[in-house]
């Protein structure tokens, strides 16, 4: 059976794990269900339909599953969806999603989001990532996997991230930011390659290399960006190194917001 604190209110229909353990004054509405090994500290609300899986570790007050804060929500029927050993720290905030979004946020695996981070409605997250105090999403935000968001930084909705990429603290993040970069600032430019990030990732030094060479191609002054892109694609030919592959798939893909212009590297 769950541990649940006396405080606690569970829904009789909530599903929980044997080996669950809901702490004092936590929330558990009807549709929520919640995989083994997964602790609500206390304080904790957790709402709506709403999945979590097993192994997290939810710090009080946070909130999860609620309405999304969208006024072109009407009250769809909408989901969160986490998965496994992320840790959520102090006052979090995971909404669901919307119609007009696709009725998901989903979370993968490994993730930490510190205290009083947001994730927006319709977000999707990769494994991974890190999302220092204070960062919100805005909804439709997309970050893929190891993903190093800084303190006070923010995503501007329908904005992409690609793997391994960092913002740095207070950074205003309005456009794409393709894997492998570092980008700072308000509003973010691209300042290079996370190469520290990628050494700790295991990337060794010839890979760094490749991605390097080609940010510098499509991100090379005086061309347009399409022209660079292909000119990029060109070079590197059917088979691209495959550090550099999804760089390639990343800058051809579908965007709403663009990618963010690089600037002076540092």
């Amino acid at each position: 059976m769950p541990t649940i604190h006396p405080t606690a209110v569970v829904h009789d229909r909530a599903e929980l794990a044997d080996d669950v353990v809901v702490g004092p004054f936590c929330i558990v509405g009807e549709h929520v269900k919640i995989g083994s090994g997964t602790e609500l500290r206390s304080h904790v609300v957790v709402e709506g339909h709403t999945t979590i899986g097993e192994r997290n570790q939810i710090y009080q007050f946070t909130s999860i599953g609620q309405e999304p804060q969208d006024k072109k929500y009407k009250g769809e029927e909408s989901y969160v969806q986490i998965g496994n050993e992320n840790i959520i720290r102090e006052s979090v905030t995971i909404q669901i999603g919307t119609e007009g979004g696709g009725l998901w946020t989903k979370i993968g695996d490994r993730n930490l989001f510190m205290t009083c981070s947001h994730v927006g409605h319709d977000s999707i997250i990769g494994d991974g990532c890190i999302l220092a105090n204070c960062v919100p999403l805005a909804g439709h935000v997309i970050l893929e996997d190891f993903v190093i968001l800084g303190g006070l930084s923010a995503v501007h909705q329908f904005v992409r991230i690609g793997s391994h990429s960092m913002a740095a603290a207070g950074s205003m993040v309005t456009m794409d930011v393709p894997p492998y970069c570092y980008a700072h600032g308000n509003h973010a430019r691209l300042r290079g390659i996370n190469s520290i990030g990628l050494t700790r990732r295991g990337f060794d030094q010839a890979q760094v290399r490749e991605v390097r060479r080609c940010y510098q191609m499509v991100f090379r002054k005086g061309m347009r960006f399409e022209d660079a892109v292909a000119r990029a694609r060109a070079h590197f030919g059917d088979t691209p190194p495959d550090a550099v592959v999804p760089f390639l798939a990343f800058l051809e893909g579908e965007s709403q917001r663009g990618v963010s212009p690089a600037g002076r590297e540092g």
